[in-house]
């Protein structure tokens, strides 16, 4: 699985160094590092007024924010890693 985090200069504004951390640690608090590759992207042309973008493989999600990062990790994350085992 590829979760590439928008690091433009909005969603930078809008708190991606933090989703990247809070992406960095829970990838090392459920042991996924064989499983995931972590990386920054620019813009994909998807702005949301709140939160960051987030492509998880060709799946793009917005408004990721430290308030719901847990639930989307656990909802598009870890579920999506357990339907492919």
């Amino acid at each position: 699985m590829i979760i590439q985090v928008c690091v433009g200069s909005s969603c930078h504004l809008k708190g991606s160094p933090e989703i990247i951390e809070l992406f960095g640690n829970a990838i090392e608090e459920h042991s996924l590092g064989d499983s995931i590759t972590l990386a920054g992207s620019f813009c994909v042309g998807k702005c949301s007024r709140v939160g960051v973008t987030v492509q998880v493989d060709d799946e793009v999600h917005t408004g990721i924010t430290r308030e719901n990062f847990k639930e989307f990790f656990k909802e598009h994350i870890l579920k999506a890693l357990k339907e492919v085992k």
